[in-house]
């Protein structure tokens, strides 16, 4: 395999999580007596520029589909971080009518409804047909592609650049990196602003994320090898924000590499942290796979001793990340009955490869649980508030990332 950055030679593995469909592929009834596909899950780390990386067997093109399920607008905590910094970069840039934001992968409008109100020009790039007709009914003006330079040629050709380009949690899921940054460097206005999130590479190696490594994720970042990917494409960081979202993520502040804002301090913090976390040690990934398979055999036996001690146990959240750990654990229905999901998109379909049915989360009020498994992590403690009520009947909250815990 080659790095899909440098084109370096690739041979250590950070993680080997066997075989898995691709986590978004919720199934219907009809699909159950239908042959599902399974790609080899491998995660492999380059020694050159470090970017860490899925191993290569499938296509984006066949990840996200026009019925893609996951809806930004479900999580409330991620709506509220969301406005934070719609209303913090208005202030920050002083936008008003006269400039242009763009966000790419806009999903269903999650984010850019707030520049809406906020009457400042908005553009939304989302390839997938189900959440960018809902962005549309927002009143958000999108273009149905994925992005990259040939897309961003063409909307600079046609007049279309940004002083505000944002991108969050969707650098992972780029096949070309090069192509994707290039794109956004033809895509910015000199003086412009580009703001990339994604979950910081060190705190998976640190709290064994290893639930968040799935095909539609092609990569996991460092501000190490971001910086490297940037440089390489005439761009760079300028300023780093340190986030909760997704269990520890990273907000850059990117401009074009001859722009006259100086780096911050942020910067050369964020990279030494790093440094001194090993990020550019290969020991630090070579004990990553033993680590993930002590969470496995943890939650193999705490299901096991359900079944055996006669308790209930249901799962809250059928996000992609709980369908990484479920399969990789060989988790079953005959182990977890049922997942809870709010997503309607969800609802009355199944789990890919475990075909846990997912319901509603009213089945709850009936069922109530002696366990409640929340599968998306990074937001438990929405959804304990939500919850509350089960609590109060008994039902017990764990998670099982880093470890097994009662929360």
């Amino acid at each position: 395999m080659k790095c899909r950055h440098c084109d370096s030679e690739i041979s250590k593995t950070m993680a080997d999580l066997r075989f898995a469909p691709p986590s978004n592929a919720y199934l219907t009834e009809a699909d159950l007596h239908k042959p599902e596909i399974w790609f080899p899950l491998r995660i492999m780390v380059c020694e050159q520029c470090w970017l860490v990386q899925t191993e290569d067997y499938s296509a984006a093109n066949g990840l996200f589909t026009q019925d893609y399920a996951y809806f930004s607008s479900t999580s409330s905590s991620w709506l509220a971080h969301a406005k934070r910094f719609c209303d913090d970069i208005i202030r920050d840039l002083k936008l008003n009518k006269n400039h242009q934001v763009v966000e790419i992968a806009c999903n269903d409008g999650y984010l850019l409804k707030n520049f809406v109100e906020a009457q400042i020009p908005c553009l939304g790039i989302e390839p997938t047909a189900s959440t960018a007709e809902a962005a549309k009914q927002l009143n958000i003006p999108v273009i149905g592609e994925f992005f990259g330079n040939t897309l961003a040629q063409k909307m600079a050709n046609d007049g279309i650049q940004a002083n505000l380009i944002v991108a969050n949690n969707v650098y992972a899921h780029v096949p070309d990196i090069n192509d994707f940054t290039l794109g956004l460097k033809t895509l910015l206005k000199p003086q412009g602003t580009i703001t990339l999130e994604f979950q910081h590479v060190l705190n998976i190696l640190k709290f064994t994320q290893f639930d968040t490594l799935y095909h539609e994720h092609f990569s996991y970042h460092s501000l190490h090898a971001v910086n490297s990917i940037l440089f390489h494409n005439q761009l760079r960081v300028y300023r780093v924000v340190p986030l909760s979202t997704h269990g520890g993520s990273l907000r850059v502040y990117i401009c074009h590499r001859d722009d006259p804002r100086i780096t911050e301090a942020s910067v050369t913090n964020t990279l030494k942290e790093e440094a001194e976390g090993g990020i550019t040690r290969i020991s630090t990934y070579a004990v990553f796979q033993a680590r993930v398979e002590a969470i496995k055999t943890q939650l193999q036996l705490f299901l096991l001793e359900l079944k055996t001690s006669g308790k209930s146990i249901a799962a809250y959240g059928a996000a992609a990340k709980g369908n990484t750990l479920l399969n990789y654990a060989g988790v079953t229905p005959d182990l977890l009955p049922f997942v809870c999901d709010a997503a309607p998109s969800k609802q009355h379909k199944f789990m890919p490869g475990s075909h846990i049915p997912i319901v509603a989360p009213g089945v709850l009020e009936k069922y109530k649980p002696d366990f409640l498994l929340i599968l998306p992590w990074n937001i438990a403690d929405e959804i304990k508030t939500q919850l509350d009520y089960l609590r109060k009947a008994g039902t017990r909250f764990i998670t099982a990332i880093p470890e097994l815990r009662e929360i």
